[in-house]
């Protein structure tokens, strides 16, 4: 028995096709170029902002870099107001994180029932929900900021209308910050309906005529086959909008610039390591700082991503039981 597999498993490796001499190496240098572009592209910069975590590197020209040690960890977490400002960031990207996750998942799987059914005009309307993933960050802030403009933009004509008004992004703080959530999701809705709506083509017309035979109305039907079939579409958009959302600032960049009581963790590693400047507020070129920031942000997306990741696999082994 022993010698009739071995037989069988030398057999196999004489067919393949990269079995012999110099072309079993085939393989790994059709590799090679994918591996130096990710080395190149991923793992390198990853490598160099850990290593610069650990200095007071600045970025500019002719400035001396010194090994610190944990002293950028240390100003980050525990020095003072800084500090404070710091977490309070922290906590506005989890609540950013919280309301566009299930807010953009909510409305992508709604749109996505809507428009997967046979309606007329469906292929209209999943590009419109889809177009504005097309566009840049700087193209979908220059278009809102255009729209809430507070003199004599289109909202601002809406609200005068009803005899109200606001100053939109140049108001509040926490107005400021909302009305980036509502352009953020409004900015990624679409891929997350995408998603939803390829998971739902890839379920059998046939499960829900049973389900409707045996007398299922349109919520039992949605609960016992639509959702529990969904499941990898749900696990996949979670994930994303999760990371996107932890890891967002390009919105808060374009649209409120270096303002008090917005930012954003991602936002303020950007600023700090690259000299956000607006109006009377400047940030140093710190770079070294940015980069002890940034590794704080991977370890943050890592624990939630890897909870919401652990969750989700025993909620879709308890499905498939």
């Amino acid at each position: 028995m022993a010698e009739a597999l071995i037989h069988k498993w030398s057999k196999g490796i004489m067919n393949y096709h990269f079995g012999r001499g110099r072309s079993r190496w085939v393989p790994y240098l059709l590799l090679l170029p994918g591996i130096f572009f990710y080395v190149l592209i991923a793992l390198g910069p990853s490598l160099a902002t850990t290593f610069y975590s650990f200095t007071n590197a600045t970025g500019l020209k002719g400035a001396s870099l010194d090994w610190i040690g944990f002293d950028n960890y240390k100003e980050f977490l525990l020095m003072g107001q800084a500090a404070k400002d710091n977490f309070a960031a922290v906590g506005r990207t989890l609540i950013f994180s919280f309301f566009v996750t299930s807010i953009q998942f909510g409305i992508g799987l709604f749109i996505a029932i809507i428009i997967n059914q046979n309606l007329k005009g469906r292929n209209f309307f999943r590009t419109l929900y889809f177009m504005p993933v097309i566009l840049g960050a700087v193209i979908q802030g220059l278009i809102w900021s255009l729209f809430l403009f507070p003199l004599g933009g289109p909202m601002a004509k809406i609200l005068e209308f009803f005899g109200t008004s606001s100053e939109f992004l140049g108001g509040q703080p926490s107005e400021a910050f909302a009305w980036v959530i509502f352009i953020q999701i409004w900015a990624n809705m679409g891929t997350t309906m995408i998603i939803f709506l390829a998971g739902l083509q890839t379920i059998s017309a046939d499960l829900y005529e049973a389900s409707r035979i045996d007398g299922a109305n349109t919520w039992q039907v949605f609960r016992n086959v639509t959702w529990p079939l969904l499941t990898p579409s749900v696990n996949t958009n979670l994930i994303l909008n999760i990371i996107g959302s932890l890891q967002a600032w390009q919105l808060f960049l374009v649209l409120l610039g270096y303002r008090n009581g917005t930012q954003v963790l991602g936002y303020l590693i950007y600023a700090t390591g690259f000299g956000q400047t607006s109006g009377s507020v400047t940030s140093s070129f710190r770079q070294g700082y940015a980069a002890a920031a940034s590794i704080i942000l991977f370890l943050i997306v890592l624990v939630i991503g890897m909870t919401v990741q652990t969750i989700l696999r025993r909620r879709e082994m308890r499905i498939m039981e």
